[in-house]
């Protein structure tokens, strides 16, 4: 099968690590960078040997015999862009969140759908080591029927020195982590029957909320509590890191601290720890997150290469951000809020 021909619009933070984690898997080609800063685009295609750069995307789509294009943009370019490449027949990976807004998500997958394109979404954080492991044996049936679970991602992490557009949203923690967040309860549990969403804003030199807490009733009967937060001084700090406590009719699952895996039930309780294999790419400080963009994107191209639908297609993600938009509404009107009539 010959390597499918690719293209990365967006220099910033996100595509440095992309890149390199797309250059671990075989049967992908970069070829070309855009962005609208042409120095930056030049800076990445300098550093990660790309053979071609561009300042305009139609351009791009213009010149280039493409399969796929990997946005790494502002969420507020997604749609166009993706209607762009959709347009020439190009297939089209996005970063996390999809879209502003839910209307702008289903417009995105409706101009794939009608292209007969594929839409899917890098969401990333269902890929990680620990949380697959957790995954893996919450289906094992260790711990029987769950019926109860708290996700949490609390942080002091100064997240807004490398990238300091998070500052300027109105709209942050439930858009940012909670996009990463919310897909791994669905990931762990299913869909969510209802929710009920909590905000506050904690630090003066931000605009947008930087707590949240979002209680869901999931379709399974069981409750998840999913907790997150930027103002969070603790005594060990957590980030990159996703902590889960998932209690069931015969025990329950913990994923703790540097990636210590605890299953107890009544026969005792076992310990493991699942860390994730290292790149030497990898920011120390994400190195967590960054092992898991070689896993979707390995998933990603699988489904580009026509081995069924990515796990994070565009028509899944929907749902996330379904989530993330019925989180704000709840916050805003304070109730609680139908996930069949949102």
């Amino acid at each position: 099968m010959r390597p499918l021909k690719f293209a990365v619009i967006g220099a910033g933070f996100w595509a440095g690590y992309q890149i390199p984690a797309w250059y671990e898997l075989e049967g992908a080609e970069l070829t070309a960078v855009c962005d609208r800063t042409q120095s930056k685009a030049q800076a990445l295609a300098d550093r990660h040997r790309i053979p071609r750069v561009y300042s305009d995307a139609a351009a791009l789509l213009e010149a280039e015999q493409l399969d796929f294009v990997d946005i790494i943009t502002d969420a507020d370019s997604h749609a166009p862009l993706a209607a762009a490449a959709a347009k020439r027949g190009v297939a089209v990976v996005c970063q996390k969140p999809m879209a502003p807004r839910l209307d702008a998500a289903r417009e995105m997958l409706a101009a794939c759908e009608a292209a007969g394109v594929s839409l899917s979404v890098h969401e990333n954080w269902r890929w990680q080591t620990p949380i697959r492991r957790v995954k893996a044996l919450l289906d094992s049936g260790t711990i029987g029927q769950p019926f109860k679970a708290r996700v949490s991602f609390c942080s002091a992490f100064p997240v807004f020195d490398n990238q300091p557009f998070l500052a300027e949203l109105e709209e942050f923690i439930l858009t940012d982590i909670g996009s990463h967040i919310l897909d791994v309860c669905r990931f762990l549990f299913g869909e969510a029957e209802s929710l009920l969403c909590h905000t506050a804003s904690v630090n003066p030199r931000i605009r947008g909320e930087d707590v949240a807490q979002v209680l869901m009733k999931m379709k399974t009967g069981m409750t998840c509590f999913a907790d997150m937060s930027y103002a969070s001084i603790l005594p060990e700090e957590a980030f990159p890191q996703t902590l889960i406590l998932i209690e069931g009719s015969e025990g329950s699952i913990r994923l703790g601290l540097n990636h210590l895996i605890e299953v107890a039930t009544r026969a005792g309780t076992t310990r493991e720890t699942a860390d994730p294999p290292a790149y030497p790419w990898a920011d120390p400080a994400y190195a967590l997150v960054h092992s898991s963009i070689v896993d979707c994107n390995r998933n990603l191209l699988r489904a580009l290469q026509g081995h069924g639908p990515a796990d994070t297609s565009g028509r899944d993600n929907l749902e996330t951000l379904r989530l993330v938009h019925a989180a704000y509404a709840s916050a805003r009107e304070g109730r609680m809020i139908l996930m069949d009539y949102f």
